[in-house]
């Protein structure tokens, strides 16, 4: 397998984890038919691939995120036998109570719970990420597993994903693929471990989708809309504010967590 070493730290309330797991182009133990597994069996993801392709495989990665209402999005991160990882964030999570359930692209759902027993890796991922683990269990259905790439550079064109929630955020509106490009990246993530901002149109219920590059990589987790309803100052992981000139550039763009190092 072809693994791509990465840091997370899901924080779920008092409860905080330190992950390291490893993302990868599956080699299934079965046929894979569900969409978008082509573009992942390639062994190396090639250079760019189309908007239409991108778009069938956001569709593949991302879940829905559900309590006894629909909370968030989610993406299958890695799968283990028959027991797969779903990434999201943590105010996702924090929204609902458990049992948690996940619905996969093809409308099955399943309970998900928190996985206990995760080897850990610290890699330098920022404690207090807005970041978030579920797992689930399926053994007779097969789901696409995307890889992960670097963080992005400004400049580069991203496409996010996620299920926008309804006026009253118990449903959502359906599958939801935003383009657009990055325009600041900040030396220094904001709290929750917030690092890329982008102009694609995030919204509520689109937090813990994937941000996917040209070449079909996952490269961050949706967080933050635009332009929020209570102008708050924005607030570095370090506890500083921005400056008010930095602050209106960071309310005018979407955030994401990255999910990778810096650009070689």
């Amino acid at each position: 397998m072809n693994w791509h070493k990465f840091t997370l730290v899901a924080c779920l309330g008092g409860l905080s984890i330190t992950l390291s797991t490893l993302a990868a182009n599956v080699n299934f133990s079965r046929p894979c038919t569900s969409v978008g597994c082509k573009f992942l069996q390639l062994g190396k993801p090639p250079s760019q691939i189309s908007v239409e392709q991108l778009h069938h495989l956001a569709q593949a990665i991302t879940v829905k995120v559900m309590s006894q209402d629909f909370l968030g999005s989610g993406i299958v991160l890695q799968k283990q036998g028959s027991v797969y990882l779903v990434l999201t964030n943590a105010h996702v999570l924090q929204a609902g109570d458990p049992p948690y359930r996940i619905q996969t692209p093809d409308g099955r759902i399943y309970k998900a719970d928190l996985p206990k027993n995760v080897e850990t890796l610290h890699l330098g991922f920022l404690q207090g990420n807005d970041l978030a683990l579920l797992q689930f269990r399926s053994t007779d259905s097969v789901y696409t597993v995307p890889s992960l790439g670097a963080k992005p550079g400004v400049g580069e064109e991203v496409f996010a994903a996620g299920f926008p929630s309804r006026g009253g955020g118990s449903k959502d509106k359906g599958f939801a693929f935003t383009t657009g490009k990055v325009l600041l990246v900040l030396q220094k993530a904001l709290k929750g471990g917030y690092q890329v901002g982008y102009t694609n149109n995030i919204e509520k219920g689109m937090s813990g989708g994937p941000l996917l590059n040209r070449r079909g990589l996952v490269v961050g987790v949706n967080g933050k809309h635009a332009y929020p309803l209570w102008d708050t100052p924005s607030v570095f992981a370090d506890g500083k504010e921005a400056d008010p000139a930095l602050h209106q550039r960071i309310i005018h763009l979407s955030w994401a967590v990255p999910v990778g190092g810096s650009q070689k």
